[in-house]
């Protein structure tokens, strides 16, 4: 790898992802080779050509491409400069294997809202204690791809169900220093994982992992009134760090922990 290339991996703690990987390649090849998982590429700049079962294909920035497990594919700079790319790779609880022929057969999905949305997931993929959110965005982005590749899929209907929306805040309200994933969560209540978000959202106005957080924030900020340090608030009210708690207490209040407590009558 030159010095120009950069490669950053890692395996968040979100159920049914088996890496992230953000690269910018100037010269490397792929060589003919397969994955145990779907391959999300997400281009940002430049541009790939590869090769899907033999058939050459040419991945362009802001486009979405599906390459589904245990078929070889190879991969190359389309442009000179090289390129930038965001991997996530899913395992088939996200996209089932029963979709590989037509990810084989057009694996380019053309939807702008649907690349912007793997953008906003590749965000929370990259900040620790912001599982919930990203597995909550991930549940979405996968009944969207899947209705690309299979159109006859339609999106489960957004209805009215109060009984269930109560009974994911009933659940996510036991403990908030130990939210379940959406994964266990939908488990435990029978339910599809998009079914509990958009229940939660028809009821309550916004998704589980931002009621989550809206009721983090309300404990830290009493803990500070209470002249509780920060770093001891955040663990204290289930953030993953200090840095965690900042970033969502100054996104909520427009302050930072420190400033609320010194400004605290």
């Amino acid at each position: 790898m030159s010095a120009e290339e950069r490669v950053r991996a890692w395996r968040p703690a979100v159920p049914g992802v088996g890496e992230v990987l953000h690269a910018h390649f100037t010269e490397h090849a792929y060589p003919a080779h397969t994955h145990a998982y779907w391959t999300v590429l997400l281009i940002d700049t430049g541009g790939v050509s590869y090769e899907l079962e033999r058939t050459p294909h040419d991945a362009s920035p802001r486009s979405l491409t599906l390459l589904p497990p245990h078929v070889p594919h190879d991969g190359k700079a389309a442009v000179a400069g090289g390129f930038d790319k965001r991997v996530v790779y899913l395992d088939e609880r996200w996209l089932p294997l029963d979709l590989t022929g037509a990810a084989v057969r057009d694996p380019t999905l053309v939807d702008d809202e649907l690349v912007a949305a793997v953008g906003h997931l590749h965000r929370s993929l990259a900040s620790p204690g912001d599982e919930l959110e990203a597995e909550s965005q991930l549940a979405v982005i996968s009944e969207r791809m899947v209705h690309h590749l299979d159109s006859s899929v339609e999106p489960r209907p957004a209805r009215a169900e109060p009984k269930l929306a109560r009974r994911v805040r009933e659940v996510l309200d036991r403990d908030l220093t130990n939210v379940p994933t959406l994964e266990s969560l939908a488990a435990e209540l029978d339910a599809h994982p998009t079914q509990l978000i958009r229940a939660f959202g028809r009821e309550y106005g916004l998704p589980p992992h931002r009621y989550v957080t809206g009721r983090r924030v309300d404990r830290a900020r009493a803990l500070l009134l209470d002249r509780v340090p920060p770093a001891e608030v955040a663990a204290e009210v289930g953030f993953y760090d200090q840095a965690h708690l900042t970033r969502h207490f100054r996104a909520t209040l427009g302050v930072t922990p420190g400033a609320y407590a010194r400004h605290a009558a």
